[in-house]
């Protein structure tokens, strides 16, 4: 089971490593469109980032970039704040803490991690993130956005 748990996570911090190539967080690119340098590389800019009430998100990866709905976001939560309770969703979710305690909740259990640690959602269950510490969460979130969410 840990072997598995590893492979996944080490799989998606390279899916993560791979996404993250893309130019710009609005940027589109229709079903068809060929990947270039240009579009496949973001940088982030601070200028680009979505307010939150509780801090803000940046998008490397949007929902309309890859046409099969894969995503990749960077949220940022201040201090003992959560941005969302916990909710359930079509299709798999996977939190990559970069910076801060996290503490992390799958269908009625709790515990908390820090950076580096990933956290998996499976489909359907119950799950949510928050900051469990008094220094700012910073974590990577890793979403396939399913057509009818769009």
């Amino acid at each position: 089971m840990k072997r598995k748990m590893f492979l996944i996570s080490f799989g998606m911090f390279f899916l993560v490593l791979i996404s993250s190539a893309q130019e710009t967080a609005k940027k589109s690119t229709p079903a068809g469109s060929k990947f270039t340098i240009d579009n496949c590389i973001n940088r982030f800019d601070m200028e680009k980032t979505v307010k939150t009430s509780v801090g803000y998100q940046y998008w490397f990866i949007d929902q309309n970039f890859l046409e099969d709905g894969q995503t990749v976001k960077m949220s940022v939560v201040g201090p003992n704040q959560a941005t969302h309770a916990a909710h359930k969703h079509p299709g798999d979710e996977i939190f990559y803490v970069l910076e801060g305690t996290a503490k992390f909740f799958l269908d009625g259990k709790t515990t908390t991690g820090g950076p580096n640690t990933t956290f998996y959602c499976p489909v359907g269950s119950e799950h949510g993130i928050s900051n469990a510490g008094n220094t700012t969460l910073k974590y990577l979130v890793i979403r396939k956005y399913l057509k009818e969410e769009k």
